[in-house]
């Protein structure tokens, strides 16, 4: 089994100059290029996935989950391995349509590139540096958040507003989840970089996560070929989320995902069950 390093583990091109970002293919996909934060002092581009039926029904209001690493999620024109995404609005179209899942928004918050490790860390590693995951929250929370409620028709409240990501996306999701429960309801957290700075995140579930109310709920996963220690500390993360009040098949679905690897096409297909649990059909 593969061991994979902290660089591979996190690791995103840098490049030279921004291209323009192409016009979504999808019909229902939005786009909002170069959403600008005060909070972190730089743009990025946000999309926004609408459900079958959006424009049908002008006063149903859906609930929404923001998902980190925009670029991977809905066009292979621009993701990371070229070709290759999650697949997420094919996916949720499919879901929604067979009445799996709740019609819900799904939103893509570009990363910024170099700046992606900073805003994905909740605390400062002390090989890797970083640590700005506290002013993303208040990006996502005071600026995108209300700028989502402005333009589209989402319901507020915990129950129905969700967070996620993988690896660095995931880490930054489940803090945010445990620092804003009265605002983040519905955790996805995939892959987990649970070793950064010496598996702080185990030491905040273990040292808050009683107090955390109401209690998200939370999809956590990992792959056997991810390497022996990301699925091991996704087992610890697991166990310390139990101890500190959550409850398998209630409001905590671990899955030890076999042949599950650290990348796009693998993620692409958690999103269904990852989805049903999160939102599933009323």
């Amino acid at each position: 089994m593969a061991t994979q390093t902290a660089s591979q583990l996190i690791s995103q091109p840098v490049p030279a100059a921004r291209p323009v970002t192409p016009e979504p293919e999808h019909p229902r996909l939005k786009l909002h290029r170069d959403f600008p934060s005060q909070w972190l002092g730089r743009e990025r581009d946000v999309w926004v996935y609408l459900p079958p039926g959006y424009e049908a029904d002008a006063d149903r209001r859906y609930p929404v989950l923001y998902l980190q690493d925009g670029q991977n999620l809905f066009d292979p024109r621009i993701s990371f391995v070229p070709g290759v995404t999650w697949q997420v609005a094919e996916t949720a179209d499919a879901m929604i349509e067979s009445g799996e899942v709740e019609p819900l928004l799904i939103v893509g918050i570009a990363n910024t590139g170099e700046h992606r490790l900073a805003e994905y860390s909740p605390t400062a590693d002390p090989e890797m540096g970083g640590g700005d995951g506290n002013r993303y929250g208040q990006m996502m929370v005071r600026e995108l958040a209300p700028f989502i409620a402005a333009r589209y028709r989402v319901l507020s409240g915990p129950e129905h507003t969700g967070v996620g990501g993988s690896s660095m996306g995931a880490l930054i999701s489940l803090y945010l989840g445990l620092k804003f429960p009265g605002f983040f309801g519905r955790l996805a957290v995939l892959s987990p970089s649970v070793w950064w700075d010496r598996k702080w995140i185990l030491r905040c579930v273990e040292e808050n996560g009683e107090r955390v109310s109401p209690k998200p709920r939370i999809w956590l996963d990992a792959g056997d070929a991810e390497g022996s220690r990301t699925l091991l500390n996704a087992e610890l993360l697991a166990e310390r989320l139990r101890a500190t009040g959550w409850r398998d098949d209630v409001d905590l679905d671990f899955e030890a995902i076999p042949g599950g690897r650290h990348d796009e096409a693998s993620w692409a297909q958690r999103v269904g069950p990852m989805l049903r649990f999160l939102f599933p059909a009323r």
